[in-house]
């Protein structure tokens, strides 16, 4: 199980020694002194542990105001890798059916958006993640008029599509409500994408919703939660999932969907066995990745294409295509970053090549995190 940890700080080394220090009383400690140790935890500038933030950070709202009583936000990246960054003020906690949802403004990264105690998106980077799902899969096909969108309850993604003078069409399927509306709440950049009319925003099981869809996409993307342990999202990385998408892609068709990390030590973790996954459908499966800060690791996404000849697009002639048929300035894609987006490191390439295994069902593979709500009954999934 994962732990998130929020901690009041005197000064930058504690924190990082605090939480180890603990977990090692809590192994020694007998039983009658866990009462004591718990007192320690809640006086000032000592940590605090829950499972869930949410209801512990309600009761204590905290503010940047005394440098000396800062509020710290610790996170699992992997197994035995953690981080934590200043939180300056917890702007909303929640949750929902399905998970919790907060929203922190950050010391780093400005306001964060985290669901299950994972970041899902920060101010600072999260146009360069969005940027690289959409762009590279809308701008490699010749005429995008309808868009298919799994996951995506932010918005961003739906924001980065629109701007696309020749979509007609923008169908958009999260399963969680509340995240929905949080969202079109406090995200100020994504409002305008929610009241735009060519978004068809359904609130339901992007899967069914995709399967059951009159018609077919010209570009679908997959802006979905890593594949975790506990939660029913990781189908939605399987094989025969990727088989029915495809099946909904227009000839000439393009899908785009992120794949977790896709670092020189992390691109086996769930990254390399989704590309094989899709190589397994598709004629032509191109992996890219680029550094995104706020996640702590370089990121991937795979591009697969329903044309096998299909040549990708890159430098000047990317570049004009760019401020033909795409509204405003890319803040980070462009010509260039593309090229860099495909040129993979050695081990990372290899990673890609070497992989023998396929997601399915039955043979899933899953990224360290906590997944779903541990308040939630999962046995519905």
């Amino acid at each position: 199980r994962r732990w998130k940890v929020f901690r009041r700080a005197h000064d930058h080394t504690s924190q990082h020694v605090a939480i180890a220090g603990l977990l090692r009383q809590l192994q020694v400690l007998p039983g009658g002194s866990l009462s004591s140790l718990i007192r320690q935890a809640r006086a000032p500038g000592r940590l605090r542990l829950s499972s869930t933030a949410a209801s512990r950070l309600r009761r204590a709202p905290p503010t940047m105001g005394d440098d000396q009583r800062r509020l710290w936000c610790e996170e699992d990246i992997e197994e035995g890798l953690r981080w934590s960054y200043a939180v300056k003020e917890v702007l909303h906690t929640g949750k929902s059916e399905f998970q919790t949802v907060e929203l922190f403004d950050t010391l780093p990264w400005g306001k964060t958006l985290l669901l299950d105690g994972k970041l899902q998106s920060a101010d600072a980077d999260e146009k360069l993640y969005h940027e690289c799902l959409v762009h590279p899969g809308l701008i490699n096909h010749p005429n995008p008029k309808t868009v298919f969108i799994a996951g995506g309850g932010e918005g961003s993604t739906a924001r980065e599509v629109l701007r696309h003078r020749s979509v007609e069409k923008c169908v958009m399927v999260d399963i969680d409500p509340v995240v929905v509306e949080f969202c079109k709440k406090h995200l100020e950049d994504n409002k305008k994408a929610f009241d735009d009319p060519r978004l068809e925003l359904i609130v339901d099981d992007a899967r069914g919703r995709l399967e059951n869809y009159p018609g077919k996409f010209d570009v679908i993307i997959g802006d979905l939660a890593d594949p975790i342990e506990g939660s029913p999202c990781y189908q939605l990385y399987t094989k025969g999932f990727y088989e029915m998408l495809r099946s909904k892609l227009n000839p000439g068709g393009v899908f785009i969907t992120q794949s977790g990390p896709g670092g020189s030590i992390t691109s086996t973790q769930v990254c390399s066995t989704i590309h094989n996954t899709l190589k397994q459908v598709f004629p032509k499966v191109t992996c890219m990745t680029e550094h995104v800060p706020s996640f702590a690791d370089t990121w991937s996404w795979q591009l697969a294409f329903q044309d096998p000849d299909q040549k990708l697009l890159a430098g000047d002639d990317l570049d004009a295509a760019i401020e033909s048929r795409v509204e405003g300035e890319m803040h980070f894609y462009g010509g260039e970053m593309q090229t860099r987006l495909m040129s993979l490191n050695k081990k990372v390439r290899d990673s890609m090549t070497n992989e023998k295994r396929v997601f399915t069902v039955d043979t899933p593979v899953f990224i360290h995190g906590l997944g779903m709500n541990p308040d939630v009954d999962r046995s519905q999934y």
